[in-house]
C-alpha cells in the first residue's frame, strides 16, 4: 500500500503544506484537512526547515496506557483512559531543540504514536474513528517528572515550552494496531514496545475523546507511552522511531 507523507514546512519565510516524494517535497494547494491537489513547486528536503506537520487547537494526551508501563509503574489497569491537555506553545518539530528548564532536576522522554484528526470528531463509535484520522506522526510527550510529582496532578510538569515535540510528517493509511514503538537516548534504544499492548486501542481513544470534547482538523492525540521512561541531560540527542510512520529527532539543551 501506498503511504502519503505530509509535512508543514517552511521556505523563504513562507509556511506551506507538502506531501513528500522520495527526497523531494511538493507544495500544494488547497486545504490538506480537505480538498487540495500538488502544485508545480517541488523543493530538496534539505533546503526547507521541516515544522510541526500540523496546527492544532488542542494536544490531547493520555497517562498510563500500555501495559508494560504500568507494570513498571506497579499501578493497576485504569479502568477508563486517563486524559490530560498540553499547551499549544510546546509544540516543537523535527531537529528543535527541547529546552531543560533551570527549576527542572528530571526530564523524562516518552515516545508516543500521534494521531492528527481529520474532521470534525464528535460523539463518534470506534467503528467510526478511522474516517475522522488524517494521520499518524511521532509524538515525544517531554515530563519534568519531580514536578509531576511535587505538584501531583500534571499540567506544569507537561506545558513548558518546547514540551512536545511532533513530526516529522503525518503518514496516512496504516494500520494502527500493532506498529513498533521506540525511543533511542544517543543512539542507545530505551524504550521498545508495540501499540499491540495498548490498553485503550486507538480508535476506542478518539471515541472515547470525542465524548468529552469536540475534536476539530489538526488536532493532535497523544496516545501514551510504552515502558522505559528515563531522563535526559543537555546535550543528549532524542529519537522516536515509529514502524511505518517516521523518526523524530530532537537535541536537548539547558535553559540560558
Amino acid at each position: 500500500m501506498e503511504y502519503m507523507q505530509i509535512a508543514r514546512f517552511k521556505i523563504n519565510s513562507n509556511i506551506q503544506y507538502g506531501l513528500v516524494e522520495a527526497n523531494r517535497i511538493k507544495a500544494i494547494k488547497g486545504d490538506i484537512f480537505s480538498s487540495h491537489k500538488l502544485s508545480s513547486k517541488s523543493y530538496p528536503l534539505n533546503k526547507i526547515k521541516l515544522l510541526c506537520p500540523c496546527q492544532p487547537t488542542k494536544i490531547v494526551a493520555t497517562g498510563l496506557n500500555y501495559k508494560d508501563h504500568a507494570r513498571e509503574l506497579s499501578l493497576p489497569i485504569p479502568q477508563e483512559p486517563i486524559l490530560f491537555l498540553k499547551a499549544l506553545s510546546s509544540l516543537i518539530g523535527e531537529k528543535d531543540s527541547v529546552i531543560y528548564p533551570k527549576s527542572v532536576t528530571q526530564l523524562d522522554y516518552e515516545a508516543e504514536l500521534g494521531i492528527v484528526i481529520k474532521k470534525r470528531t464528535k460523539d463518534i463509535s470506534p467503528k467510526k474513528a478511522k474516517e475522522h484520522i488524517l494521520g499518524y506522526t511521532c509524538l515525544n510527550d517531554i515530563t519534568a517528572r519531580d514536578l509531576q510529582i511535587k505538584d501531583g496532578q500534571w499540567t506544569r510538569a507537561k506545558c513548558f515550552d518546547t514540551f512536545c515535540p511532533v513530526g516529522p510528517f503525518i503518514v496516512d493509511k496504516i494500520d494502527p494496531d500493532d506498529l513498533r514503538v521506540r525511543l533511542f537516548l544517543n543512539g542507545e534504544e530505551k524504550q521498545s514496545s508495540s501499540t499491540k499492548n495498548l490498553i485503550f486501542p486507538i480508535y476506542e481513544l478518539v471515541s472515547f475523546i470525542s465524548k468529552v470534547m469536540t475534536l476539530l482538523p489538526g488536532d493532535v492525540i497523544a496516545s501514551g507511552t510504552p515502558g522505559g521512561v528515563g531522563p535526559m541531560a543537555p546535550g543528549d540527542e532524542v529519537r522516536v522511531c515509529i514502524e511505518k510512520v517516521g523518526e523524530l529527532t530532537n537535541y536537548v539543551i539547558a535553559q540560558s
